[in-house]
């Protein structure tokens, strides 16, 4: 394999994994202040997520799809899917017949979970470090820094791409950019091309058809 697609593969993999990390924390009891600020919303991890995961261990290797279903219900609410996925479709989103885009964002968001799935099969236990943040209170995007830090291995820049709500004030994430490779702008590179030749259906099928497969645990998951 390429070195430098390998290296690669790994930071989008371990960006998942630390998107996941940073994520869990909204599914805790948090309070609407919490709710309101980026930075605790990304600092405070509680773990609710992991924790669910690790108590029903029994039940993902029995059915590894269980997996998906829990980053559905603890993890989703707080990503802005819709969102991501009118920025993945870009200067292509005119080209869309209307009456194809709630398949697609369905699609879309199930399409995150199945990829954020199979990041958490081979979750290795990173350490993630923030980098404190000003003042966001008349803010409406912001980017928080980070960096992945892990024994053994070069240290990995992470910036979380975030918008505020306007109505809820809440801020949820949208994107992740990893050592500078936005997730949104590979996967718009990637269907891109698709989009133009085939039509907004193909890419429909891609996601549909990366769906329906079965998760499958690493051999080497926690």
């Amino acid at each position: 394999m390429n070195v430098k697609f390998s290296i690669l593969r790994k930071v989008s993999q371990t960006a998942l994994v630390i998107l996941l990390t940073g994520m869990a924390t909204l599914s805790a009891n948090i309070s609407y202040a919490d709710q309101t600020n980026p930075q605790v919303l990304l600092e405070k991890v509680t773990n609710t997520t992991f924790q669910r995961i690790e108590s029903e261990q029994q039940d993902i290797q029995s059915n590894p799809n269980h997996l998906k279903g829990i980053i559905e219900q603890e993890l989703m609410p707080h990503i802005d899917h819709q969102f991501a996925a009118f920025k993945v479709l870009g200067n292509q989103f005119r080209a869309v017949p209307k009456k194809q885009i709630p398949e697609y964002v369905a699609e879309f968001k199930q399409y995150l979970i199945s990829n954020f799935a199979t990041a958490l099969a081979s979750y290795g236990g990173q350490q993630l470090i923030f980098e404190p943040v000003k003042n966001v209170e008349n803010l409406k995007n912001l980017t928080i820094k980070a960096i992945i830090r892990e024994a053994g291995h070069p240290d990995i820049n992470l910036h979380f791409k975030l918008r505020k709500n306007n109505k809820t004030q809440e801020w949820k994430t949208y994107d992740l950019v990893a050592e500078g490779i936005s997730l949104l702008s590979s996967k718009r590179t990637e269907f891109a091309s698709v989009i133009r030749q085939q039509g907004i259906q193909a890419v429909i099928d891609i996601m549909k058809d990366k769906n329906n497969q079965p998760l499958e645990l690493a051999a080497n998951a926690n």
